[in-house]
Parts: structure tokens; C-alpha cells; sequence
């Protein structure tokens, strides 16, 4: 009988919200108890291997650290241990619910059987789903019991269409990230922060902060927006607002047959009917469309394809065209038969990730076309004859090569009228490559518009409209900083707080509204605003999110690097103190001084490439950081002799601060200035200072460049008082 293990238990899970000790980006981390599956590695448990690849066969692209394909499974059959075999589980059952995993690891502590296993996971809730999947999927598979894969993935699915962004603001979120610009999500839908601080810009789907509240107003007033483009001459469809279906079929008799019914406010092609004559049909359309506006429009309706162009910052930078969806009968099946068919296209679905919808027999639209057929969803459909199913909402088909640019002109024209820095332009066009006039109108401007017609195409070359808005918010000859402030992270326990608070009145006095993030409390524009500890991702993330802050300074520890990862992706300048303190991280494995390195390495490793690291060089360990900094070092030491920095000196014209006879002196390469002494750089409030805690400061302040006469005088006039 083969032998039954107990469940690998999980100690405890940890979401690391930023930089870690494992990696840059978010991770969840696992510590793992193997029990006496310590002592049974992947080859010594009959069968695990074919289970495991029987229920997840792609396994096998899984490289791992053999560095080609099937690597992994060379792993299985030479005999890995658990937390291993649980890590790429979990990257497994990521990959089939649609969210590739790139990154996991797994690392055995000091305890005997105890593992820390990370996987990368933007989402914790996600990650968390994924955990308890692959868990159970392991557990199954070690003790030969049945396990169905399918609900899992449909739970992890479940879980990332509930937590993840939309394709709209996602592709935007991509684009920004492809250009280093940082993000945080503001909150659990939609709306995101691109950049930090006063450098940031707000996106919710595709709406930004520069979308004026009057222009979606009037954009989502579909009657009143005909009027003002009328008044500018662009071509719209006659059209007047009803107040109930007598007086659409009124109106429409006015204005002349065929007619469109639709809200005055909805969107999404919802409660909109085309092409109608009947008075049956005027009135069915009007019940259907009441309820999706606060009022009804009738307009005339125009001959021509339906078409959607994007318009960026005044320009146009994609267009699709819609189609009929329409089924053909084969004088067998029903036309419930055949709809079902057509919703097999992998182009349609639910959410919001597919280009297409399915198509809903039960929905009004659909009913008042089928009506207009005389057909029903269990009619059955004779040889040939076409079914019209839908009239609007299917554009998808990529157009963007093809817009003639008078056409261009009007749609770019339209977006300015109404105020939209980002425009939705439905437009009805028989020829979208000819010009405007005479052939088509503009139908509606659409403030926040989709973007996924736009990226997913059922036709045509996907577009980067997701970059067209990044640049617009963000233009390119900000540089490669856009979206970024002077951010300063400081790490170690030497009086940092002291450091912080100084290195921000300095940047304060440069001229930038500064925001210090510290133990001491939050200060910004040298006032405190918080008096709590807000060294940690908490104070930090609120410090970011704050549209004031022009520069940031921001204390970590390392306790907040190990539990929560750094709020920040990326700094101008790094700076540690010292590597004190591991005797406080045994309940994180950390039990020996020179396990410091590999946390404290965190704070130089997100310092960016036009950036400094600023070191302790009286310590041998936190100076042999420098060559892991991919900007600049500035060391800084209270010997004047110190072997370091004279190595530092002589290789490539390296900066250092250093204290010689109590003068401190700024050196670059062979190139000395005397900023004053100790003595003349008192605080104006006696508060005794620590020299290499103020060494620190003002080879911090250096590096953001500012002017030694600045820093002089600026230390002079630190009113500091420890909170």
C-alpha cells in the first residue's frame, strides 16, 4: 500500500508589495514545513512525476535553472524537494489562467525541512488563490488521488478578473511601465497613478486627470453635444429628444424615415436601434432604449458603416469599423442552435479581455430585431436564410491605415469642440479612406472610450493606443525621468532619522516642496504632518501618492525591506549607514551579520542608472556595495586616510566626502573643497550631531547636486529637534 504524507504546511505568507530581497517587482512569499516529505525528494515518490505532468503537461517549457527547455523536469527525475516542485506548480497553474509568471524561487533555511518559496504575483489576492490551488494540486499528486485542474484555473481566473485592471487602463499601466514610468493603484478598480508625486499623472480606464468634468458632461449629453458641433459645422444627424414613445413615432415621422432610437446618456451601443419604419418598431425602441438614459433621442438615421476613432492629445491614432452579426440558416437547427455556434468564436466572451460579446438572445436590442424578422430563437431557420442579429456594436475590424484625413479632421475637430483630451468618435462613414463631407456624421463623442476594439482587432493590426496616451500625459522630450522626483531611500539604523530630515530641508532650500517620510513622522515643506513612525511601505506610499511632493526622502528598515519590500521602484540616490541590527531578524532567518548584505542590497539595487549610492566607506561591508550600484558612488568616511575612498578617488575621478583635522572636505578624484569646519557647521539649536550621520547627509545632498555653499549654509540653519 503506498504510503500517505501528511499536507506540506504553510507557516506563514507574506506579500512583498515592491523591491525585495528577491526580486524588483511584487512577490508572495511562503514559508514552508515539509514534514517527513523532507526526506522524500520528487524521484523517491512512485508515480508524482506522470501525475504531475499528466495534469500539467507544459510543464515541460519550464527551463528552470538548467537553462533549457525540459529543465525542470530533468529536476523531477534526478529528485527536487517540494517547495520546489510546489513553486512551479503554482507558475504553472498562473500560466493556464491567462497570467504568465516569470519569476520564483525557492530557498531551504536554517530550520531542517522549512523552505521560503517566492512567486511573483502583481495581485496578492490572486497569488493567494494560486497558493491554495497548486497546494492541493501537489498534495493530490504525492498521494495519488484525483484532482480536476479545470476548477482551479476557473477559480484563479475568477480571481484576476476580480482584481485585475481592465484592458483599457492596463494597456496604458504597460506602456507607462515600458517606458520606466512607475504606477500605483489608487484603489481596488481603475484608477491609477502614473509617476510619483507632483511629477504624477491619473488615469480610471481611459479617462485622465486632464479630461475636463464639463467636457464628459457634455459628452455624455448626446443632444446637446449635436448642437455644438452643429453650431462649428461639423455634420451631424438631425435628431430631437422625446418624451415617450407617442412622440418618437411623432418625431420620426417629422424628420423622415429611416429613424435611429437611442438614449440621450448611455454608451456601449446599449438601448440603440437602428434603421426603423414601423410605428411598432419606433415604440418597442423607445422602451428599450428609456431605460438605459434620462432621456431618448430620435435622429435620423444615416446610410454607412459604423466606425470608431481614437483621438489622443489631437490627433487620431486608431480606427475600427464595425459589421453586422448575422447567422445563416442550414434548415436543420434552430436559431438558438446556431447562435450557440456563433458564440464559440474564441473572439467573444464575457469579460472584458475578449473584442467581442456574445450575443444574447434574451437581450432587448436582439428581441426587437428578431421581431423585426418575424423569427424567433426557436424558429428553425431555412437553407440560406440570413438572420440579422445585431446592427451596432461590433467594431473591430482595424481601419487606422485607411482614415482619410479630412476625416481625420473632423473627428480631431469634434474632441476639441466638446474638451476631451481622450475621445471615443463614433461616426457613420461610407468610405472612411474618402472625405467627410456628403458621405457620413459624427453620431456621438465618447468621453472614457474602450480600448480593447483597438487592441485586440477580430481584424487588422492591433494599435499602441495604450503609448499614444502614455506619451500624451507624459511627453517625450520630458526625458527618460518622466514621471518621476528626486527620491532619496535611506537604509540602516545610525541615525537616519536625522539624516532624512536634514537631506530634506536641503532639497527644501534647492527650491523643491520636499516630503520626508521617517521615523520621526512625515514632514512636508519642513512641517510634520504625521507624528507616528512612517518608516515603512505605509508612510512611503502615501509620501508618493502626495501631488505636492516636488522631491521625496524616504527612511526604510530592515524589517519593512524583509515584511512589505520597498514603495518605491526605483530612486535617484541610495543610502546605507551600516549593516546593524540582524540580531532583531531571527524570526526571518537572518542570524548572522553577514546576511545583512543580502537585505540591505535592496536599497542600492532600485538605484537608477543617472543616479548615486551614497556609502558608509568606514564600513568594509556597506562599502562593498558599491559594485552592485548601477549609478554613481559617493562615499563618505570620518578618516581622512581611508583606504577606500582613495581607492574610490583614483579610479574614474570617484566623489567623497571626508573629515580631515574637523574640516569637512568634498573631494572629487585629486580635487579638494573645504566646506567648513564641525565646528562652523553646528545646528542653530545646539543639538549635538553625530559626524558620520552628518557626512552622510551632506554626501547625499551632493549627489542630488546641490551647491556645497547651499549645504553649508543649509545645515546652519536646521532648526532640529528630535521628535
Amino acid at each position: 500500500m503506498a504510503k500517505t504524507f501528511n499536507d506540506i504546511q504553510l507557516l506563514r505568507t507574506t506579500f512583498l508589495r515592491g523591491p525585495s530581497v528577491w526580486t524588483y517587482r511584487p512577490v508572495l512569499e511562503v514559508w514552508l514545513d515539509l514534514g517527513e516529505l523532507e526526506d522524500y525528494p520528487s524521484n523517491k515518490i512512485p508515480g508524482l512525476n506522470e501525475r504531475l505532468t499528466t495534469w500539467l503537461p507544459d510543464l515541460i517549457e519550464h527551463t528552470c535553472g538548467v537553462g533549457e527547455r525540459g529543465g525542470f523536469i530533468q529536476r523531477l527525475e534526478g529528485g527536487t524537494w517540494m517547495g520546489h516542485v510546489l513553486e512551479h506548480v503554482i507558475i504553472e497553474l498562473l500560466n493556464l489562467a491567462g497570467m504568465p509568471a516569470e519569476f520564483g524561487q525557492t530557498r531551504e533555511i536554517s530550520q531542517r525541512g522549512v523552505y521560503r518559496m517566492v512567486f511573483r504575483c502583481p495581485e496578492e489576492a490572486v497569488a493567494r488563490v494560486a497558493l491554495e490551488y497548486g497546494h492541493k494540486l501537489l498534495m493530490a499528486a504525492i498521494n495519488d488521488l484525483p484532482f480536476d485542474r479545470k476548477p482551479a484555473i476557473h477559480a484563479i481566473k475568477t480571481a484576476i478578473n476580480d482584481r485585475y485592471l481592465g484592458p483599457s487602463t492596463g494597456c496604458i499601466v504597460d506602456a507607462a511601465g515600458e517606458r520606466r514610468i512607475p504606477h500605483i493603484r489608487l484603489n481596488d478598480g481603475n484608477l491609477v497613478q502614473l509617476g510619483y508625486g507632483a511629477a504624477q499623472r491619473r488615469i480610471w480606464t481611459a479617462e485622465s486627470d486632464q479630461t475636463s468634468a464639463i467636457a464628459e458632461g457634455i459628452a455624455q449629453d448626446k443632444d446637446f453635444t449635436k448642437r455644438l458641433l452643429t453650431a462649428c459645422g461639423v455634420p451631424v444627424p438631425e435628431g430631437q429628444i422625446v418624451a415617450n414613445a407617442e412622440e418618437a413615432w411623432e418625431v420620426a415621422q417629422d424628420i423622415g424615415f429611416p429613424v435611429t432610437v437611442k438614449p440621450s446618456d448611455g454608451n456601449h451601443a446599449r438601448g440603440v436601434t437602428l434603421e426603423l419604419y414601423q410605428e411598432a418598431d419606433v415604440k418597442a425602441a423607445f422602451a428599450l432604449a428609456e431605460p438605459e438614459g434620462s432621456d431618448v433621442i430620435v435622429e435620423k438615421f444615416i446610410d454607412g458603416v459604423e466606425h470608431r476613432l481614437l483621438v489622443v492629445g489631437g490627433k487620431v491614432v486608431a480606427a475600427t469599423k464595425g459589421e453586422t452579426v448575422s447567422v445563416h440558416g442550414n434548415g436543420k437547427a434552430t436559431l438558438r442552435e446556431l447562435v450557440a455556434v456563433l458564440n464559440q468564436d474564441p473572439r467573444r466572451g464575457p469579460e472584458q479581455e475578449y473584442p467581442l460579446d456574445w450575443i444574447n438572445l434574451d437581450a432587448g436590442a436582439v428581441k426587437l430585431e428578431l421581431n423585426r424578422q418575424h423569427v424567433t430563437p426557436d424558429s428553425v431557420i431555412p437553407q440560406g436564410q440570413a438572420v440579422l442579429l445585431q446592427r451596432n456594436g461590433n467594431m473591430a475590424i482595424d481601419c487606422t491605415d485607411d482614415v482619410h484625413p479630412d476625416v481625420a479632421y473632423y473627428a480631431t475637430l469634434a474632441a476639441k469642440i466638446v474638451g476631451l483630451d481622450i475621445a471615443g468618435m463614433d461616426m457613420i462613414l461610407k468610405d472612411v479612406s474618402q472625405p467627410m463631407q456628403g458621405q457620413g456624421a459624427i453620431l456621438e463623442v465618447n468621453a472614457g472610450p474602450g480600448l480593447l476594439m483597438h487592441l485586440k482587432p477580430t481584424s487588422g493590426a492591433p494599435r499602441p493606443v495604450g503609448m499614444a496616451i502614455a506619451d500624451h500625459l507624459f511627453p517625450r522630450e520630458d526625458g527618460a525621468n518622466a514621471g518621476r522626483i528626486p527620491l532619496v531611500g535611506i537604509v540602516g539604523t545610525r541615525h537616519n532619522a536625522f539624516i532624512a530630515r536634514l537631506v530634506g530641508w536641503l532639497l527644501q532650500l534647492s527650491g523643491k516642496l520636499t516630503g520626508v517620510a521617517s521615523s520621526e513622522g512625515m514632514f512636508l515643506n519642513n512641517r510634520q504632518t504625521q507624528k507616528t513612525n512612517t518608516a515603512n511601505w505605509a508612510g512611503a506610499h502615501r509620501l508618493l501618492t502626495n501631488r505636492l511632493a516636488q522631491a521625496a526622502v524616504i527612511q526604510t528598515t530592515s524589517r519593512s525591506i524583509l515584511e512589505e519590500g520597498l514603495a518605491y521602484d526605483r530612486c535617484l540616490v541610495g543610502v546605507v549607514t551600516d549593516m546593524d541590527g540582524f540580531e532583531t531578524l531571527a524570526d526571518h532567518d537572518v542570524r548572522e551579520a553577514s546576511q545583512m548584505r543580502r537585505v540591505l542590497r535592496t536599497q542600492i539595487d532600485v538605484v537608477l542608472s543617472d543616479g548615486a549610492g551614497v556609502l558608509n566607506a568606514d564600513l568594509p561591508e556597506v562599502a562593498d556595495l558599491a559594485e552592485l550600484c548601477d549609478g554613481e558612488v559617493v562615499l563618505y568616511s570620518a578618516q581622512a586616510d581611508n583606504a577606500v575612498v582613495a581607492a574610490h578617488r583614483g579610479a574614474n575621478e570617484g566623489r567623497a566626502v571626508l573629515l580631515r583635522n574637523q574640516q569637512v572636505i568634498l573631494a572629487t578624484g585629486g580635487l579638494e573643497r573645504a566646506l567648513g569646519t564641525l565646528d562652523a557647521l553646528r545646528l542653530p539649536t545646539g543639538h549635538a550631531v553625530d559626524t558620520s550621520a552628518l557626512l552622510a547627509a551632506i554626501a547625499t545632498a551632493w549627489a542630488m547636486d546641490i551647491a556645497p555653499d547651499l549645504i553649508a549654509a543649509g545645515i546652519k540653519t536646521f532648526e532640529y529637534q528630535p521628535a
